[in-house]
């Protein structure tokens, strides 16, 4: 078919000055190494999603229906925010068709679960964290394609774009409900059970990272910088650091308190670099994934470089002031008890009890003031 033929002419057209992240093809092209690489991916992303459906209650879900505010933070930090940012830094650094594609895929995704890591060390809400991962990674069955095909159009006439799998996309979105359902599942008859899964997908992210990375930089060897331009490494730098930035401003319109902001922040920076890596890696043909592969891990390495930064910052010059304000908290909440008990003492008082020399109780009937 010529279609078939087309994107690795399309993809051999760019180089390092060109923006294109097509280099290294031949090596993804290894039967062995490519089915090898799949596998991986894919364990590490169902093993990534039973451990956000092993965070999720079920009581919680309730409430956030009830007052659907993360669902409407995640809806607008994940699926307006990030990908009119990636459309936006891809058309400032003039980036290829095959890149812009890398670029959009991982601004599309839905957010992952480092910021669910990074929410706890930086005292923020947990609850808000993980609704708004899991509400987007459901909304992202239908947003996700949905954004896609709107930010791709500058693209449209390229061979890569014409080949976009929407399809694929959403097959593989709704491929990730299962394990997310059978973490709610787990969550709701076995909670022990639940947090040991929660803690494993935790580990898994960082070491599926870490192996990806290794075999990335194994079949590409030498080569592998040379066919990422400066352009890739700016995005992958500005793009994170952008979305925090903007899920900060986005929880101060809505006027939430400081740790929510923290937190809002957290979630629409990180993305889920599994999710775009396997959309990457099972949708696309092997002689386009060389390129395409490396941005996702390139935004993964800087997103945690930065959210690190945002927690150092955060244990130097934020935690005494939230102390302080968990003190006060504290503090009210004191004194509103003693308050609320020294009015029910008073309200209940009907009698008090005297005792006599010759070990006789009697009772002496009090007024109750009203």
């Amino acid at each position: 078919m010529a279609g078939s033929e087309q994107p690795p002419t399309a993809a051999a057209g760019g180089g390092p000055d060109g923006g294109s992240l097509s280099g290294g093809g031949d090596a993804f092209g290894d039967r062995s190494l490519s089915q090898g690489l799949s596998v991986l991916v894919g364990l590490g992303l169902c093993v990534t999603m039973l451990g956000l459906g092993c965070a999720v209650e079920l009581g919680q879900l309730g409430q956030q229906l009830r007052r659907p505010v993360g669902l409407l933070l995640a809806l607008l930090g994940q699926f307006v925010a990030m990908p009119l940012l990636a459309f936006l830094l891809a058309l400032i650094f003039a980036l290829d068709e095959v890149a812009a594609v890398a670029v959009l895929l991982c601004g599309c995704c839905p957010g992952g679960n480092l910021s669910n890591l990074m929410s706890v060390l930086v005292d923020g809400d947990m609850n808000l964290s993980i609704i708004m991962t899991a509400s987007s990674t459901l909304l992202a069955l239908f947003l996700m394609p949905l954004c896609l095909w709107i930010y791709s159009r500058h693209w449209i006439n390229t061979a890569v774009v014409q080949l976009l799998p929407l399809g694929a996309v959403s097959l593989t979105l709704g491929s990730t409900l299962l394990p997310i359902g059978l973490g709610v599942l787990i969550r709701y008859r076995h909670p022990r059970a639940a947090d040991l899964l929660v803690k494993i997908s935790l580990w898994s992210l960082l070491v599926t990272l870490v192996i990806l990375f290794i075999l990335t930089g194994t079949m590409l060897g030498p080569d592998l910088l040379a066919h990422i331009p400066a352009s890739v490494y700016a995005i992958a730098v500005l793009m994170p650091l952008a979305g925090y930035a903007l899920g900060y401003g986005l929880a101060t319109v809505f006027k939430m308190p400081p740790h929510c902001r923290r937190t809002v922040s957290l979630e629409t920076g990180c993305q889920n670099v599994q999710l775009c890596t396997a959309i990457l890696k099972l949708t696309f043909p092997p002689e386009l994934i060389g390129g395409m592969y490396m941005f996702p891990l390139l935004y993964a390495l800087f997103q945690s470089a930065e959210a690190g930064l945002f927690v150092l910052v955060y244990k130097m010059y934020g935690r005494d002031s939230y102390k302080q304000d968990t003190l006060g908290e504290e503090e009210e909440t004191d004194i509103s008890y003693k308050k609320l008990k020294e009015e029910e003492v008073a309200d209940t008082s009907y009698g008090t009890v005297t005792t006599e020399e010759h070990n006789s109780i009697e009772m002496e009937p009090t007024q109750t003031a009203l």
